[in-house]
């Protein structure tokens, strides 16, 4: 049996540290002396502890390095924590973006066109989605579904598709989008994928180039540009992805088309 100094050296953990997590329960010495409250230690606690000093290295809390102790797999805590880190570098990533755009003192420069949009039939699937990384699993699975159900259907050539975002206010989690693809004519349709035809619109038009999360200051320019010109907004603004990460892998060379319906 170890005493807790003792133990201290060999798990080169603090006597401080030690008596914390006994407190949360991760490291419990094997004996407590009732009467002088000293504590004692197996030696093959010290493999226990070698494991918390390692997952706490790592930034994992307490409760997730207690949901290991208790039977989770290491293999699983490790590939949690590895997912929530990449998510922690997007995040990081694009604020250093958004830092390095700001710090340029770069203005964005729109140039507004009004286009005559034709009428055309689509096919959409709308979804609720948990935020915006899965509007490409949307237009993915979208057209998936669609190509199951009429396997000889035919895009429009050029290319039309867009998302719509229909919550009627700017949202980050549980976000309604439709989806949709311009295609020569109506097909066969289930519970997810509905065909229909959009009458020919007016449409205020600019270019955003660069990454998605800049996207708002397109939005708030072409809004601006309708009310200082006197248009009167007619439907859900379109987002027509040209180019992206399917085929730049520079977020700074991502076209997107905003498109806003107008009267």
């Amino acid at each position: 049996m170890l005493k807790i100094g003792e133990f201290s050296k060999l798990s080169m953990l603090t006597v401080k540290a030690l008596r914390f997590y006994e407190k949360e329960g991760l490291l419990v010495p094997a004996e407590t002396d009732k009467w002088s409250g000293y504590r004692f230690y197996e030696t093959c606690q010290l493999e226990t502890a070698a494991v918390i000093k390692a997952l706490r290295q790592l930034d994992f809390s307490v409760e997730e390095i207690k949901e290991h102790l208790n039977g989770k797999p290491l293999k699983t805590v490790l590939a949690e924590k590895e997912e929530e880190l990449n998510r922690k570098q997007a995040d990081i990533s694009k604020q250093l973006s958004v830092i390095k755009y700001l710090s340029e003192d770069k203005e964005m420069k729109y140039q507004a066109v009004i286009k005559e949009i034709p009428e055309t039939v689509v096919y959409s699937e709308e979804r609720l989605l948990k935020d915006y990384s899965e509007v490409t699993s949307l237009v993915l699975d979208s057209a998936a579904e669609c190509l199951r159900l009429n396997p000889h259907i035919e895009c429009t050539k050029p290319d039309y598709c867009f998302c719509e975002y229909l919550d009627g206010e700017y949202k980050e989690k549980d976000i309604t989008a439709r989806y949709s693809q311009a295609v020569l004519k109506a097909g066969v349709e289930n519970d997810r994928i509905k065909f229909r035809t959009l009458p020919s619109t007016k449409a205020i038009c600019i270019y955003h180039k660069g990454d998605y999360n800049r996207l708002g200051e397109a939005y708030a320019y072409i809004t601006n540009y309708a009310a200082e010109n006197g248009y009167k907004i007619s439907g859900y603004p379109r987002e027509c992805y040209i180019d992206g990460v399917w085929n730049k892998e520079n977020p700074e060379d991502w076209l997107t088309e905003i498109q806003l319906p107008i009267e």
